[in-house]
């Protein structure tokens, strides 16, 4: 018999449905009861990882602590559970092939033939056991990315029916998570796409043990009795999954479904003490009856596409409760900056984000609404490219270094303020090869940071190849722009602030990873305090 229990949250009907949000929010109910629990995400695309994909392909591409680049679910997963995730907590189709072809190369597989059925599924469970054998978990929340009926997510649904033979039936549960469609016009739910989803599934083998049912109006009982006939599932075990105005509420209505209950007693484990959820609950108390509310222009060049900033915006939903006021974000596509004028555009804001990312689009928009913030003194916080984008409109404006650039976008700029790291100019592959995970900053005492984190030592994570110039830096502080946060081992600027001015700080790092609920990022909390005090 297993010590650890595997969880399999598998998704139908459509893409979307928020299988990474009900597995987070399972994982919060069974955390509160006492167990060790963790997530993983499988997912059925062939790239390695989504680091070299388009943000309007996949959205936000999130970086763990140990410098994996994941789906932006891992944000979820770390938000809801206030803990740090891993490699081994996300797995694409890409590294499990990888990982197969390289053992074939070796000659491991000792001349047989290498297929689907044994040696990928194999090393699928041996991705999805890992973190129970090796890291000791009580329970591992295993979410199957698309949906059932992709013809990419068979060898993980076959997986999963493998698994569970191997493991007992006692020791895994299947959560299928479907769409029950409301018509306006007849004015009637309808649960045949669940049961066609359902179909789909035990032809694969799968049978689910729970159903959620994502809804837009309230399931009647006999809704679920229907569901629970024609799917093999027991009535308690049909769970509504209803709208709801904030992500952050989903834990509270699975708790008032028992959703966490039911899986411990098909998994026949102790019900232990009752979830504490009052830190839970009091943050949603604030988010949902903030006192005030701030305007903060969040300037990139994803903005059509709300999901490439995710953690951001959930970090600007964590620092407002602290600062008990809701933050309105106003997506702003940093392009229009340069047909209109910057000033018409940005006016009423009381704080001004320059958002990360790559490529030379957009740049010049960006750097206007640096210009407009610094010149303005509205509270600024630039990150990643954000931060360079600070570090060049100085240069130009303050300065006066004229064609002041980063060598990314202009190669040959006479003035390279921001250069590729010299440990990134040999390097030709883009996938993985950057400036990955946690690394130290050494905090300046009398930053505004040192003030807002209460230490001087940090750690942060990063997502880039290309830093500030340190051969610049001394005309720069001589200037104004001092570097408040230093790399103690290599000398990276990674904080950059302008003290005369109310709030101004870009930062090399992305504080927006490690924000969660329980544990608000400081730098967050500081810039919106700054933007509610602008009034």
């Amino acid at each position: 018999m297993s010590d650890t229990k595997y969880i399999f949250v598998t998704g139908g009907v459509t893409s979307s449905l928020g299988k990474g949000i009900i597995s987070a929010s399972l994982a919060k109910l069974l955390q509160a009861r006492g167990y060790n629990v963790t997530i993983q995400k499988l997912d059925p695309y062939i790239n390695i990882d989504p680091g070299t994909l388009n943000p309007y392909e996949h959205g936000e591409c999130f970086v763990t602590e140990d410098g994996a680049e994941t789906d932006l679910d891992l944000g979820h997963y770390e938000r809801f559970l206030n803990k740090p995730t891993s490699q081994a907590n996300n797995v694409t189709t890409g590294r499990v092939y990888q990982s197969v072809i390289n053992k074939e190369r070796r000659g491991d597989y000792l001349g047989k033939t290498v297929q689907v059925i044994p040696h990928i599924t194999d090393e699928i469970k041996r991705r999805i056991k890992y973190l129970g054998s090796k890291l000791n978990y009580d329970m591992v929340i295993t979410e199957i990315g698309g949906t059932v009926g992709d013809i990419e997510s068979l060898p993980y649904i076959e997986t999963v029916r493998q698994l569970r033979w191997q493991l007992g039936y006692q020791n895994s549960v299947v959560i299928h998570l479907t769409l029950v469609p409301y018509l306006s016009a007849s004015g009637e739910l309808k649960t045949k796409p669940t049961q066609h989803s359902v179909k789909q599934l035990l032809e694969n083998g799968v049978q689910p043990d729970i159903l959620v049912l994502r809804t837009e109006k309230e399931l009647g009982h006999e809704i679920r009795r229907k569901v629970g006939q024609f799917c093999n599932v027991n009535i308690e075990s049909v769970i509504q999954s209803i709208d709801v105005s904030t992500i952050y509420e989903v834990p509270l209505k699975m708790q008032e479904e028992k959703l966490d209950l039911v899986v411990l007693k098909k998994l026949n484990l102790e019900i232990k003490e009752e979830p504490n959820l009052a830190p839970w609950k009091d943050f949603l108390h604030k988010v949902k009856n903030a006192e005030r509310t701030v305007k903060i222009g969040l300037v990139g060049k994803y903005t059509e596409l709300p999901d490439a900033y995710k953690s951001i915006i959930e970090s600007f939903i964590h620092a407002g409760a602290v600062n008990n006021c809701k933050v309105q974000i106003d997506m702003i596509h940093s392009e229009t900056l340069e047909k209109q004028n910057p000033e018409d555009r940005l006016a009423g804001l009381q704080g001004i984000l320059v958002a990360p990312g790559f490529g030379h689009r957009g740049i010049k928009g960006k750097i206007e609404a640096v210009r407009f913030a610094r010149e303005k003194n509205i509270p600024f916080l630039g990150i990643c490219l954000g931060m360079q984008m600070a570090v060049i409109e100085f240069g130009i404006n303050v300065l006066n270094l004229e064609g002041a650039h980063s060598t990314e976008m202009y190669r040959n700029t006479p003035h390279p303020v921001i250069d590729i790291m010299d440990e990134q100019k040999e390097i030709t592959d883009k996938g993985g090869t950057m400036r990955l995970g946690a690394y130290k900053c050494k905090l300046s005492k009398t930053s505004k940071l040192q003030k807002a984190y209460g230490k001087t030592e940090i750690s942060e994570r990063h997502r880039h190849r290309y830093e500030f110039n340190n051969k610049y830096l001394e005309i720069y502080e001589n200037a104004g722009m001092k570097a408040t946060g230093i790399n103690p081992d290599t000398g990276l600027v990674e904080i950059v602030e302008l003290p005369e001015l109310k709030w101004f700080v870009g930062v090399q790092f992305h504080p927006e990873y490690k924000s969660t609920v329980l544990n608000p990022h400081p730098i967050f909390v500081s810039f919106v305090e700054a933007a509610v005090s602008q009034g």
